[in-house]
């Protein structure tokens, strides 16, 4: 049986320079078995996630998602709430690349991330569910969020994580903590904090030290609530982040996993929430992680096995057990066991 693949490209990122790899990159998935054939999206708001709805309605195999995270989120949010999804990929041509970073994928060459597919590596990834949303890699609150919304567009795509720093020097006087109660598995953090972080990789706006030990596909969240709003304390924990990511040990840093989370403000006023970057809703808002709930090709081997959860290869090798004695494609992989077509 022929099976279907969907490029969903937005034309505008990579200072639209990615239109003139679309035939490339199709090459390429026609090279990995797929039919393909593309869609471009448009200014219409969601564009890429309605495009992601109809493909899987339709029954493709595959959506490939190429642009910056904002494409790819919306991708994960058209797919992520049907019962029976595609695999993915993406091809990184925004400005962080958080995802692309995590899953070791190019992200200065749009055919060279395409050829990932070639290599046949998938991981099965953990998605985020925010009350009704999705997200793939990063929530937030507090002084994340302003940061953010404060850092504009175009600045974004010159400088890339480095407006981040730029806008975030400029701000750190203004570092402020609000009343939180934050309700996650192993206990309840009810007090003033300056910001939340909810990660499910290791990479936040092109850092791989704010969620050291951050494992892909464990079915877990890695939570940082920063207690303090002092700006000589949040500068000397920047500081830890890049020495070795020592800041999760420090007392003003709760640092833990957990695979739910309640956020609401003690006042009761809401407080916006970052969804991988973009404006997510407003608290009250719980968290889900949905375990290895895509399948996503990433470069496997080049992932530090650190970062790799523990169960995902044990879960493989169960799979490809459970294939060889019943003599079915159990993971839909085109592969029996692990033997090739």
């Amino acid at each position: 049986m022929t099976q279907r693949a969907r490029l969903i490209y937005n034309p505008t990122s990579g200072n639209e320079g990615l239109k003139r790899f679309v035939a490339d990159i199709l090459d390429v998935m026609e090279q990995a078995g797929y039919e393909s054939s593309a869609f471009q999206t448009t200014p219409e708001p969601l564009s890429a996630q309605h495009e992601a709805m109809r493909a899987t309605e339709a029954g493709f195999d595959l959506l490939v998602a190429a642009g910056g995270d904002g494409t790819i989120n919306e991708v994960v949010n058209g797919i992520a709430g049907f019962p029976v999804r595609p695999k993915m990929a993406i091809i990184p041509a925004g400005t962080t690349n958080d995802y692309a970073r995590a899953l070791r994928i190019p992200r200065e060459d749009p055919v060279a991330a395409a050829k990932i597919i070639l290599k046949g590596q998938k991981l099965r990834m953990d998605i985020g569910q925010a009350n009704d949303t999705y997200f793939m890699n990063i929530a937030g609150g507090g002084l994340l969020t302003e940061l953010t919304y404060a850092v504009p567009s175009e600045f974004k795509s010159i400088f890339g994580y480095l407006a981040y720093l730029i806008k975030g020097a400029e701000m750190l006087p203004a570092v402020h903590t609000e009343q939180m109660r934050l309700e996650y598995d192993d206990g309840v953090y009810d007090g003033p904090a300056s910001m939340f972080l909810l990660g499910m990789t290791n990479s936040i706006g092109g850092f791989e030290q704010i969620l050291p030990d951050a494992a892909l596909g464990d079915g877990r969240f890695s939570l940082i609530i920063v207690k303090t709003g002092n700006m000589a304390e949040f500068l000397r924990l920047m500081a830890l982040v890049f020495n070795g990511g020592r800041h999760v040990d420090d007392p003003k840093i709760i640092y833990t996993k957990t695979r739910h989370l309640k956020v609401t403000k003690a006042d009761g006023e809401p407080m916006k929430i970052n969804l991988d970057g973009e404006y997510g809703g407003d608290t009250p808002m719980t968290f889900v992680n949905l375990r290895q709930h895509i399948e996503m090709y990433a470069n496997v081997d080049e992932i530090p096995a650190k970062n790799l959860g523990p169960d995902q290869q044990a879960t493989d090798a169960y799979i490809e057990e459970v294939e060889s004695i019943s003599h079915q494609d159990i993971n839909g992989d085109g592969k029996i066991g692990d033997k090739k077509d």
